[in-house]
């Protein structure tokens, strides 16, 4: 057995014994039982190291006690969700543009994209990823970009523009005995000429900055085509398997198997439960009426309760102005750049979400939206109706007696957001 401590975002640590077999995935469900989570399959363990300023997370099957060992005494394994670990499985068209793919054998051949997976997953096809790459030369503040090459052998850069000829190419690093790392410190640090930097480490080395492959690259998407491809190509199947693990029925042996209680967007649908039985609604038209005919009722429901008064402290009305400090997807007084940084951390998927605190209007509050890896900013601002306090973020079309009821309403509904409301960004205690 063997000693690991696992820090929280909020700065808590909590010490595990752990056998040394025991994978990302199982430290991961052990947390998630013993602090009470929700298990959503979204989360993940985190190696972070402070002094370089990297961070990535470990893959479900790794050995938590050999990526330990590798690590050195001020570095530290974090608990966080990760909800695009696997969205390149479900949205491959989104990860990977259709210029920076093509075929090892044939410059200009394009991969089908229902191939496209396949063919990072099959050990004898030849996909790769091309494109301009700033990388930082060694000992040095410059950079210079150059046109690389990702693939299963490790990546490339040409010496002569975009060139594949193999007498141009020569090879910056391996993929077997190396790991992708975010670089976390900003580019003022490294000189970067962007804000979308990257690094390869060995996975032997516990802190040389020397030994590090500096990279950088010109937007998000294509940061992100880099990274997925370096994984898919290093780990191959495994990682498929990794990802339908939770799709399969949970093993009987696991001593802290917890509930799987999932809140996935397929969960929530339209009811109509004005009958004996509750009916899934599928016409979408009937299903918006729907959903407007019950925030009307939420409405009536809350104005009711009004009317009748309550002699406790905790009148409806003020309890709706503070029931939403009680969800995990509210931050309170967070700054933008804070939502910011913790929507980045958590996995830049489509629905991904906070609410908070709106800076500039005490009375007001702000929803932190991601959406095609872009985070947006909606004000959600309180409007007065009969005495009554409503929030709403449309000004005032649709109106909530409080923040959890808007909050269900936009996970059933788009409505003026670019997406539905699908993962609350958390912050665990452990």
């Amino acid at each position: 057995m063997e000693i690991v401590k696992v820090w929280s975002e909020d700065g808590a640590g909590k010490v595990v014994e752990i056998p040394v077999d025991m994978t990302a995935r199982d430290v991961c469900q052990l947390l998630v039982y013993k602090s009470h989570c929700l298990d959503d399959n979204a989360w993940a363990l985190v190696e972070h190291h402070p002094i370089l300023g990297l961070e990535r997370c470990l893959e479900d099957h790794e050995l938590v006690v050999q990526v330990q060992a590798s690590m050195s005494s001020e570095s530290k394994f974090l608990f966080r969700k990760n909800y695009a670990k696997y969205e390149f499985f479900r949205n491959p068209l989104n990860f990977f543009p259709e210029q920076m793919v093509a075929w090892c054998q044939e410059s200009d051949g394009s991969i089908p994209p229902s191939q496209l997976l396949q063919n990072f997953l099959n050990p004898s096809s030849c996909p790769e990823i091309q494109g301009y790459l700033y990388v930082k030369e060694p000992g040095r503040k410059s950079w210079k970009k150059l046109y690389m090459f990702l693939r299963r052998s490790g990546l490339y850069y040409s010496t002569k523009g975009t060139s594949k000829e193999p007498r141009h190419l020569q090879l910056l690093s391996d993929l077997e005995d190396s790991n992708i790392f975010t670089i976390i410190t900003g580019r003022k640090l490294h000189n970067a000429p962007t804000d979308y930097q990257f690094c390869i480490r060995p996975s032997k080395v516990r802190s040389d900055c020397k030994e590090l492959k500096m990279l950088c690259a010109e937007d998000e998407q294509s940061r992100t085509c880099w990274m997925t491809a370096f994984r898919l190509l290093k780990y191959g199947i495994v990682l498929y398997q990794n990802y339908n693990v939770p799709q399969q029925r949970k093993s009987a042996v696991s001593p802290f198997s917890a509930p799987v209680r999932s809140v996935s967007e397929n969960s929530l649908v339209a009811m109509d439960f004005s009958g004996r039985t509750g009916r899934v609604i599928d016409n979408p038209v009937e299903a918006q009426s729907a959903a407007l005919e019950e925030g009307q009722t939420w409405r009536k429901r809350s104005q009711r309760m009004n009317v009748l008064g309550s002699p406790s402290p905790l009148h409806p009305s003020s309890l709706s102005t503070v029931i939403h400090r009680t969800q995990v997807w509210f931050h309170g007084r967070i700054m933008r750049e804070e939502a910011h940084k913790m929507i980045m951390q958590q996995g830049q998927v489509d629905g991904l979400f906070l609410l908070r605190d709106s800076q500039s209007n005490p009375k007001a509050f702000v929803l932190t939206l991601c959406h095609h890896q872009k985070i947006k900013h909606f004000q959600i601002l309180p409007c007065e109706e009969d005495g009554q306090v409503f929030f709403s973020l449309d000004d005032g079309a649709t109106k909530f007696t409080d923040l959890i009821h808007l909050v269900e309403f936009y996970q059933l509904n788009r409505g003026v957001l670019p997406c539905k409301l699908k993962h609350p960004c958390t912050a665990v205690a452990l």
